[in-house]
């Protein structure tokens, strides 16, 4: 097949990705066709902090610094020498292993926060950011990456206005443009909780594991029904397991809610086409042609301008680079591409302006590591002697 696209929620999804389902139809499953799951984590054990945590909220409940214990702690979380957090997406870790490893995607560390915040007696609020379209990929999965944050309350044990600055205290590990913030919307925690189990869900595909993703798939849709796009995590689960009935299935089921999805109409028309139905496929694709609206798919320019490269034509590959930040401006690999094409058309000045941006936008520990020492081979072909 073609590109499926994934909803990896490496960050978080929107509020828009929520249906009013109190529970998922029963025929969307088939537990026999999958081998049992290694590994088991309910919303505790997603969510507990360990005793290294207890430990540190208590430090925080004892005014560290002198300060009330919520601003304590967010002097800790953005300090570079208290916790030294770093963003790492590489996988999706609960509140315990974010904290003893100090690293974690958006999601996780918002877990972690949650979770020493709880320990030291603090309200929290979590909330789901709209933001543009973000993608990464991995072979022929897509992942649409969303946002999420939350909020840190003072304490007390009165009710506290939501929305009240001298209330309530932003923490976002990665924060998106003003506007996209001002229009977070709350989400409760049975929902972040499904979060993470699809984001487990994706990863496993990701790794070749379809049967560990159909257990956090399912795991994560009986945690929160409404959360839309573990239905689609779940049709590539049985599209990958060669269960294209069930794919269907669950693909209808998540359009019947939302049918101007186009992440899922697009999977859909891929799915009827592969099964040989292009009759069933036609209305769909013309459906989501209209939605579309003739915007380029993700990574379309990217690809386009990868293939240039390969025939040496630098100039067009740079433009295709350009086109495709101007959709996605924070994609650390676009950047770096970018930054080649530059290099190779005698521009090292944009190659060096891209390659910073492609190590400060990068998502994992290891991407930083290449990208920064590209930079230093650049810069050093670049200084005097």
């Amino acid at each position: 097949m073609g590109r499926l696209v994934l909803v990896f929620l490496a960050l978080l999804l929107s509020a828009c990705a929520q249906m009013p389902l109190a529970q998922a139809p029963a025929r969307l499953f088939d537990d026999s066709r999958f081998q049992p799951p290694r590994q088991v984590l309910d919303a505790t054990a997603i969510h507990a902090p360990s005793p290294a945590m207890q430990a540190y909220a208590a430090a925080v409940r004892q005014n560290r610094h002198g300060n009330e214990a919520r601003q304590a702690l967010l002097d800790a979380l953005y300090r570079r020498d208290d916790l030294k957090l770093e963003y790492d997406a590489a996988i999706t870790r609960t509140a315990a292993e974010a904290f003893a490893a100090r690293h974690g995607n958006c999601l996780s560390l918002v877990i972690m926060t949650a979770a020493l915040a709880e320990a030291a007696g603090i309200p929290v609020v979590f909330q789901s950011v709209p933001t543009a379209d973000a993608w990464t990929r991995t072979g022929s999965l897509y992942f649409n990456v969303g946002h999420v944050n939350l909020l840190l309350g003072r304490q007390s044990g009165d009710r506290l206005p939501l929305y009240d600055p001298e209330v309530w205290k932003l923490v976002d590990f990665m924060p998106p443009d003003a506007a996209s913030l001002r229009r977070a919307e709350r989400i409760d925690r049975a929902t972040v909780t499904a979060m993470f189990m699809n984001n487990r869900a994706a990863e496993a595909l990701a790794r070749g594991e379809v049967d560990d993703a159909y257990w956090w798939t399912k795991r994560a849709i009986a945690t929160a029904p409404g959360l839309l796009h573990a239905y689609n995590t779940l049709a590539i689960v049985y599209q990958r397991h060669g269960d294209h009935a069930l794919a269907e299935t669950a693909l209808r089921h998540a359009l019947a809610h939302d049918p101007d999805n186009t992440m899922m109409l697009s999977n859909l028309v891929q799915l009827l086409q592969a099964a040989g139905r292009p009759g069933d496929a036609a209305p769909v694709q013309v459906r989501l042609a209209a939605l579309q609206a003739a915007q380029p798919a993700p990574f379309h320019d990217f690809d386009l301008g990868r293939q240039a490269m390969a025939a040496g034509d630098y100039a067009r590959a740079r433009r295709l680079f350009e086109r495709e930040l101007r959709r996605d401006p924070y994609h650390a690999e676009f950047h770096f591409w970018l930054a080649q094409a530059a290099a190779q058309l005698g521009d090292l000045r944009a190659a060096d302006e891209h390659l910073a941006r492609a190590m400060a936008g990068s998502t994992t520990s290891a991407d930083r590591a290449l990208y920064a020492a590209k930079l230093e081979r650049l810069r050093a072909r670049t200084r005097p002697h």
